[in-house]
């Protein structure tokens, strides 16, 4: 834990993670990949690989949206294997949570308006009134962004196979099963019917339990309170400061891990992760905390 400051804390962990991906590809096809750690002022990445067998041309690109770190390449027919290595540093923001409160809608900025708006899977519009009649006595900030969560939690059970890629906010409040795409989508929904900018971030968990099943993508949310984004997890499986970012956006639809234009088949992505603990070096391998966590000021 580094020194406090005016109320602040601040923690720091070094994390690694490794993710292998195989595709059988039938003709000609382009791959879109969103498998590198974000560049971040507070997420640096210290290390990082790229490995394709067979070797093909390949180029990191950045989207001008939301500066998500694209991997692209052409395969020609046969296997395609793609491993990603890297090592990151994260700080997180630490605040007691009642200290993090809403501002007036007029103050928000201008970069965060667009996560206010419904979009494809998180229609807020259609959600209003149960958000209000849920949640509205609750004071605008932290607690009641977290009540949301602790709402979708205890409504939505987490059960692997019982979504589709068209599954929207909608549709798990309605059946109220899902994984964490599907909790995320409708706590998005629910906060931005409260007026919270949210969005929806894909990453990889360090510290989920291990009977949920080998390492996989995981994705979480984030909310603008006050003056920076907060990060909040529905799900509940893994520490918010395990948490490693990868791409950012309005919701799934945005950050798809891999995008495929061809007749391919793909299998289960393999990940792999080591953390530091280093206490000489500030460094300590991710606990949970009741502490408000952010690692995003924009």
């Amino acid at each position: 834990m580094l020194p406090q400051s005016s109320g602040i804390a601040a923690s720091r962990t070094r994390l690694g993670y490794t993710v292998d991906l195989h595709y059988d590809v039938f003709a000609d096809a382009d791959f879109i990949f969103s498998i590198h750690a974000a560049r971040t002022e507070q997420q640096r990445v210290l290390r990082e690989a790229v490995v394709v067998e067979p070797g093909v041309d390949w180029r990191v690109d950045a989207e001008p949206l939301f500066g998500n770190r694209l991997l692209r390449l052409r395969a020609a027919p046969g296997t395609l294997d793609v491993r990603y290595i890297g090592n990151v540093e994260v700080v997180h923001h630490l605040e007691e949570p009642q200290h993090v409160v809403a501002g007036d809608i007029a103050d928000l900025p201008a970069d965060v308006l667009p996560f206010l708006r419904p979009s494809r899977y998180c229609q807020a519009d259609a959600l209003q009134q149960l958000a209000w009649r849920e949640f509205g006595d609750i004071a605008p900030g932290h607690a009641q962004a977290e009540a949301v969560c602790r709402y979708v939690h205890s409504n939505v059970e987490f059960r692997v196979g019982t979504s589709t890629v068209a599954t929207s906010a909608l549709d798990t409040l309605e059946h109220g099963v899902g994984v964490c795409r599907d909790f995320v989508h409708a706590t998005i929904a629910l906060l931005r019917a409260l007026n919270y900018p949210a969005r929806f971030v894909t990453g990889v968990d360090y510290g989920a339990p291990r009977d949920l099943g080998p390492p996989d993508f995981h994705s979480y949310v984030e909310a603008w309170i006050g003056e920076r984004w907060w990060i909040f997890d529905p799900t509940g499986i893994t520490p918010l400061t395990g948490l490693i970012r990868i791409a950012t956006g309005r919701d799934a639809a945005d950050v798809a891990f891999a995008t495929m234009f061809g007749n391919v088949r793909g299998g289960m992505p393999k990940i792999a992760f080591a953390a530091e603990d280093d206490s000489a070096e500030g460094v300590a391998a991710p606990q949970p905390t009741k502490l408000a966590v952010s690692t995003a000021a924009r």
